[in-house]
């Protein structure tokens, strides 16, 4: 089908924005309003030339209020250390890795930022247009969209499943029959496949996630011809930037997907993979906005862990200008990061 929609939820510190393929999640885009504007994808800045890495073909770029990129270059077109340069950025930070910029031409003063990018015309590109669903149901679809894109094990159409996991070198994706049922079992292998394809196209845009990927296939005998093209309109909406290598000897099929945005679990998770504080909070003001909303003029208390509490208080200050202030956030020692609760207090 390719149906695409869009959706809008104006959180308390957070824009979340969600585009749907045939009703599951394909992007999800999180702004939040203590993001730097000049490192997200998009953003148009004057940059100056901090340094060069000749034999990298590199440069290093001082973007203004301590926000540094790189910018890839060509020999013939080497910079100059101190130029100043409008740039775009082409590639969000990554963790332990400087945003990505690509050349727009020469520039006069300071490093500033000239542009940032919008959030309601990014979704509008990304799903051609459709028509935004903003209010509860968008809350819903992001939530949602968030749950999937930080697990590992996805069910495929049809019986089956697939793991996505990164590493810091690439990252695999393992097809398993599980219980896809059938007679014939290179045709059901041939399905799996072709299903698998199709379905880590979409989570691997949701879940940000570019560079190496590799497919260990299932099964023997591959029709590379048949691959090759699923894959081939599996990952168009990826372009420019993809390049698909044929099934090799050991039943595994390699792409390259170019780098964009910053893989979700960095912006949700912290490097051991546990929820961030910051996650946490915003789940936890967007429960307390949800119980006010179904308990006019009631008092309410949620009560978190003590880091929680902290990354939650500057969240609560803005819940108040829209709700007022008949909420508490407490900090409760010893309580686990991921376990808290609202309750109405008197």
């Amino acid at each position: 089908m390719n149906e695409r929609r869009a959706w809008l939820d104006r959180g308390i510190g957070e824009t979340r924005g969600v585009v749907t393929l045939d009703g599951r999640p394909e992007r999800l885009l999180i702004r939040r309003h203590d993001d730097e504007p000049r490192l997200l994808l998009g953003a148009r800045l004057v940059a100056r030339v901090a340094s060069l890495e000749p034999a990298l073909s590199t440069a290093f770029l001082e973007l203004g209020g301590g926000a540094e990129a790189i910018l890839p270059f060509k020999p013939d077109a080497r910079p100059v250390r101190g130029q100043a340069l409008e740039i775009e950025i082409r590639g969000e930070p990554r963790r332990g890795k400087l945003a990505v910029a690509r050349v727009l031409g020469p520039a006069e003063g300071e490093p500033r930022l000239l542009s940032a990018p919008d959030l309601l015309a990014d979704l509008a590109a990304l799903s051609h247009g459709a028509a935004l669903t903003q209010g509860g149901p968008a809350r819903q679809v992001a939530d949602e969209a968030e749950a999937e894109a930080l697990e590992i094990l996805h069910p495929l159409p049809g019986g089956g499943l697939i793991a996505i996991e990164p590493t810091r070198a690439l990252t695999a994706v393992d097809v398993d029959l599980s219980d896809r049922k059938g007679g014939d079992a290179k045709r059901v292998t041939r399905q799996a496949n072709l299903a698998a394809l199709a379905t880590a196209a979409r989570l691997l845009r949701l879940k940000g996630l570019g560079g190496i990927v590799v497919f260990d296939l299932v099964g023997r005998g591959h029709d590379g011809n048949a691959l090759m093209a699923a894959a081939r309109a599996a990952f168009a909406p990826d372009n420019p930037g993809v390049a698909i290598g044929p099934v090799g000897r050991f039943g595994t099929m390699e792409l390259s997907l170019p780098r964009r945005v910053q893989p979700l679990a960095e912006r949700l998770l912290l490097e051991d993979g546990a929820l961030s504080d910051r996650t946490l909070a915003q789940r936890l003001i967007r429960r307390l906005e949800a119980e006010a909303a179904a308990q006019p003029g009631a008092r309410l208390t949620a009560t978190c862990a003590p880091s929680v509490a902290e990354a939650a208080t500057p969240l609560g200050a803005l819940l108040a200008e829209r709700i007022g202030a008949r909420f508490t956030i407490a900090a409760e020692a010893g309580r686990p990061r991921e376990r808290w609760d609202v309750r109405t207090t008197r």
